[in-house]
């Protein structure tokens, strides 16, 4: 069962699953309780679906740019620089760093938005593949394949919160 005493307990448990945005745990709250970590990622996409194009961007926004160099982006979240470094991208070498920058460079020129995959479900080789596929979407397309993996994301973050 996923719920809290307060609003602002539940806001302060779970509030920092999706990157930087602790609004839609702040409106999944009424809903509260949930049966399980599923159960509140299915409210809190129907959330995200609902909101307007410009917060649906700034959401995506709000995730930092895979493979950066760590210890430079003071905005790299706790979760998300572990979740980095459990997938290797804090150790790439040179030349996939040169790689990564550069798909980076691509993707963010053509949608105004970082590339967002759930890391811990990717290898390095899948996330450069996936890169250079999704640069082919359209944006529509693309934001919608970004939401998705950062409701996956969450639902990772949100199992390992209620697993402890």
């Amino acid at each position: 069962m996923i719920t809290a005493n307060t609003r602002e307990e539940f806001i302060s448990v779970y509030g920092d699953i999706y990157e930087h945005t602790p609004w839609i745990v702040a409106a999944a709250w009424p809903q509260a309780p949930f049966s399980g970590p599923e159960d509140m990622i299915a409210a809190t996409s129907q959330i995200i679906r609902d909101a307007d194009h410009d917060r649906q961007k700034a959401l995506v926004k709000a995730h930092p740019e895979l493979a950066r160099k760590f210890g430079v982006d003071p905005d790299l979240g706790r979760l998300s620089a572990a979740e980095q470094e459990g997938a290797g991208l804090d150790r790439l070498s040179e030349a996939e760093f040169i790689a990564f920058r550069a798909l980076n460079e691509a993707y963010q020129a053509r949608f105004d938005m970082p590339f967002v995959i759930c890391v811990r479900q990717a290898t390095k080789e899948r996330m450069r593949l996936e890169i250079e596929r999704r640069l082919a979407q359209s944006p529509q397309e693309e934001l919608a394949e970004a939401l998705a993996q950062i409701d996956q994301i969450a639902l990772l973050r949100l199992k390992d919160r209620t697993a402890s």
